[in-house]
């Protein structure tokens, strides 16, 4: 059962009629559509939180990470920069952080890694907000950083934001937020995505 407080949030009152605002206990939140389910996970490299307007199989506790999510689906990676999540967030900041590429290759030197590949996936869209952020849509049917979370290619496409934040400038915590919305909802992906910017700022 949901609980909490109430949290407010600067987005269109048409918007804030379909969102709700989901957080674990570790971790961002975000907002989503009012009425999806919510699971919270985390271990040793950071935390993951996964809603879907299905329910999500929460007595097996990593099975949603391991099965992912074929429809719409939202997912918050958060990898602290401090853990093994630095070694997670490495292939990321390889694709689409060129200032962040040094501290990538350190990460994963000496361990037994697939190779980073520099340079971003070949079909997404980027678009960089500032060099420790960018939006992106990997468009249906591809991989891509929206696939670089739980959720599954299908014929929808998935769009977030990659964020590096922290005062670490040696070991940055990485965000990446991934968004699949059913067609109906996509009018909300502005809002979402633009409340999880604020937040992480």
């Amino acid at each position: 059962m949901p609980q909490g407080t109430s949290v407010a949030v600067p987005v269109d009152p048409k918007d804030a009629q379909g969102l709700a605002y989901y957080k674990s206990s570790i971790g961002p939140g975000v907002l989503a559509p009012r009425g999806w389910y919510c699971f919270g996970v985390y271990g040793s490299s950071g935390s993951n939180l996964l809603l879907s307007p299905e329910p999500i199989d929460t007595d097996h506790m990593f099975a949603p990470l391991h099965n992912g999510f074929t429809g719409s689906a939202i997912e918050v990676v958060y990898l602290p920069g401090d853990t093994s999540g630095l070694y997670e967030a490495a292939d990321i900041m390889a694709r689409v952080f060129p200032d962040y590429r040094g501290i990538a290759i350190r990460a994963v030197e000496g361990l037994s890694l697939p190779v980073l590949t520099f340079g971003p996936f070949p079909d997404d869209v980027l678009t960089y907000k500032s060099k420790t952020a960018v939006e992106y849509k990997t468009p249906a049917q591809t991989n891509g950083l929206g696939t670089h979370s739980a959720l599954k290619k299908n014929g929808s496409p998935i769009e977030g934001v990659a964020m590096l934040i922290g005062e670490m400038p040696q070991a940055p915590d990485l965000l990446l937020l991934s968004v699949r919305l059913p067609p109906e909802l996509a009018g909300l992906m502005p809002a979402i995505v633009r409340q999880f910017e604020r937040d992480a700022r």
